[in-house]
């Protein structure tokens, strides 16, 4: 496996959150990607809540990774953008980690944001890897 996640005792449990303190990474080639939102191929979005739109951030990460010859388990870090408007509601990004992320997750910076790119998008999901 190219990533190990390490949490170390000292920290606070984050794997309760669904992310990792730490992540190394062991590989050739770095991927970055765009963030990630709610948005089908056809630009329609999908979900009108948290919860649903993390998920369907997630199968477009998922998606991309794919598309390089890499998968989930492949990914190092997470940076989440949530909408401030839904910040006290990050539960479904909790859960959505978990479920894309069960075993060994990646390393996450959420964020609070004013706004998205568009009015009706709650959370945006930029991702990093390495590829061996």
């Amino acid at each position: 496996m190219p990533r190990q996640a390490i949490n170390p005792d000292t920290l606070f449990n984050s794997t309760q959150y669904g992310f990792s303190q730490i992540t190394v990474g062991q590989g050739s080639k770095i991927v970055t990607l765009s963030g990630q939102v709610a948005w089908d191929a056809n630009e329609t979005i999908i979900g009108d809540d948290l919860a649903s739109q993390v998920i369907v951030a997630l199968e477009n990460i998922q998606t991309a990774m794919t598309a390089v010859g890499g998968s989930l388990d492949d990914i190092l870090s997470l940076r989440i953008y949530i909408k401030q408007s839904e910040i006290d509601h990050t539960t479904g990004v909790r859960e959505g980690l978990q479920a894309f992320f069960p075993d060994s997750p990646p390393t996450a910076t959420w964020i609070a944001v004013p706004a998205l790119a568009r009015p009706e998008f709650l959370v945006e999901i930029e991702a990093m890897g390495i590829l061996p």
